[in-house]
C-alpha cells in the first residue's frame, strides 16, 4: 500500500529545515528585543475552551476544527489557533495577579480542517504574539510594530500594514444593529453562507469573496462611522504612535475580525506578491 502525506500536511524534509530553523532563530530574537517571553501550550485542549473564546458561530468552530472523544468521552480538539490556549494557561497560572502585564510568544503547529488550497494547510504553523493586561493603544501599536519588525527582518518590503478599528462592545453591537438592518435588505440575493453568518455572526459577511454577496458589502455602513467617544480616541492614539514610529499604514474601513474575543485595532499585512491569498499577518 502506497501511504503518503494525508491531504492538507507537509514534511519538511532536511533540505528545508535549516530555513525553518534561521526563521525560528529571527523570530526568537525579536521576540526578546521586544520584551516578549516564550509560552508552549498543548496542542490539543477541551472543545468548550475554543467553542467560548473563539466563539461558536465563527467558521472556525462551527466548520473547521478537528474535534474527537477521547477514551473518558471528553471531548478534544486539536488547536486551530493558539490565543485561546494561552489566554487559558495565563488565566490558570494567575500570570496576570503575579506580573501585572504578560508578553508571551508562542509558535507550532495549528489545525483547521479547511478545504486545502494553494499555500494553506489543514496543519500549518503559526507565530503568536500577545500582551494581557493592558487596556491602553500603546499595546495594539507595539503589537503592530513588533510584527513589522519581524517582516523587515525576514527582508520583505513589498507588503503594507492595514487598520481599523473595531471599536469596544458598545460600538460593536451599535454597528451590528445598523449592518443586520442593511444586509436585510439584500436576503434575497445573498449567498447561502452569508445568510447564514447574517443569523449568527452577521461581521463575517464582509469577509465573503461571493460575488452574489459583492453589493450588499460594497454599500454597507463602516464601522468607523459607529464608534463611539472612547473608541476613536484609542485609535486615533493608534494611527498617532504608529506615525511616530515611522510605520507606513492605511486605513481599510472594510478590514473586520470575526473571531469573539477582538476589540478595537484589527491590522493585516498584505502583499501583492501572492495573489487573492494576500494576507502574510494580522
Amino acid at each position: 500500500m502506497d501511504i503518503q502525506t494525508p491531504r492538507g500536511t507537509k514534511d519538511i524534509l532536511p533540505t528545508e529545515i535549516g530555513a525553518w530553523q534561521a526563521l525560528e532563530l529571527l523570530l526568537r530574537k525579536q521576540a526578546q528585543y521586544f520584551g516578549f517571553t516564550e509560552i508552549r501550550t498543548p496542542v490539543f485542549e477541551h472543545t468548550d475552551l475554543f467553542a467560548r473564546g473563539i466563539g461558536e458561530q465563527t467558521d472556525v468552530v462551527g466548520k473547521e476544527m478537528y474535534s474527537f472523544l477521547d477514551k473518558g468521552e471528553t471531548s478534544l480538539t486539536l488547536r486551530p489557533e493558539m490565543t485561546a490556549g494561552i489566554t487559558r494557561s495565563v488565566i490558570e497560572h494567575t500570570m496576570l495577579e503575579q506580573q501585572g502585564t504578560v508578553r508571551l510568544w508562542a509558535v507550532g503547529p495549528a489545525f483547521r480542517q479547511d478545504r486545502p488550497q494553494k499555500g494553506r494547510y489543514r496543519q500549518f504553523h503559526q507565530f503568536d504574539a500577545e500582551i494581557f493586561g493592558s487596556p491602553y493603544p500603546e499595546s495594539d501599536a507595539d503589537i503592530i510594530a513588533f510584527a513589522y519588525s519581524i517582516l523587515r527582518a525576514i527582508g520583505l518590503t513589498a507588503f503594507e500594514v492595514q487598520i481599523n478599528s473595531l471599536g469596544n462592545t458598545a460600538s460593536r453591537e451599535a454597528y451590528r444593529v445598523a449592518l443586520v438592518e442593511h444586509l436585510m435588505q439584500y436576503r434575497d440575493v445573498l449567498s447561502h453562507d452569508s445568510m447564514t453568518r447574517l443569523e449568527k455572526n452577521p461581521l463575517r459577511v464582509l469577509d465573503s469573496k461571493d460575488p452574489s454577496d459583492a453589493e450588499a458589502i460594497r454599500t454597507a455602513p463602516l464601522l468607523t462611522h459607529y464608534l463611539d467617544d472612547e473608541s476613536s480616541v484609542y485609535f486615533t492614539r493608534v494611527q498617532a504612535i504608529l506615525s511616530a514610529l515611522q510605520i507606513p499604514y492605511s486605513i481599510n474601513p472594510r478590514l473586520v475580525r470575526g473571531l469573539d474575543y477582538y476589540s478595537h485595532t484589527a491590522f493585516e499585512f498584505v502583499t501583492t506578491r501572492l495573489g487573492t491569498q494576500n494576507a502574510i499577518g494580522g
